[in-house]
């Protein structure tokens, strides 16, 4: 049995997704909203998309700008190149709900829902010539 668990161990660490990877998780603001934003920076090189979430007018900007050099960082210490990084995958789930209630007239409750989310992101060191 001891060796079926070695042999098991030695197979995920053989298939193991070794990409620059990065996530940030209980960040209050709503997937919704997130999406928005990672959908325009999906495919692009690293420092563009960079370049792009520090311009942009949105709470979500701020957030992406740390989890892109986070990755950054994460693709330096593997031995990648900065320059040849482009996001390859990157979503949102939503993160846990905090309900609330919104007083109203007539002795009525309006709930309040505060929105989380999880992001995620995953880089891939691409050769110049093959960036769209």
């Amino acid at each position: 049995m001891a060796t079926r668990i070695r042999e098991k161990a030695l197979a995920r660490r053989k298939n193991k997704d070794n990409r620059p990877q990065g996530v940030v998780k209980y960040v209050r603001i709503s997937p919704t909203k997130v999406r928005f934003v990672l959908d325009n920076i999906r495919g692009k090189k690293a420092e563009e998309a960079l370049a792009m979430m520090q311009n942009v007018p949105h709470k979500a900007g701020d957030i992406l700008v740390k989890l892109i050099k986070s990755v950054m960082a994460n693709a330096e210490v593997k031995g990648l190149n900065k320059a040849d990084l482009i996001i390859k995958e990157t979503w949102v789930s939503p993160g846990p709900t905090m309900k609330r209630i919104n007083i109203r007239a007539r002795g009525r409750a309006d709930r309040v829902e505060k929105r989380s989310s999880h992001i995620t992101m995953i880089m891939e060191e691409v050769s110049a010539g093959e960036v769209k």
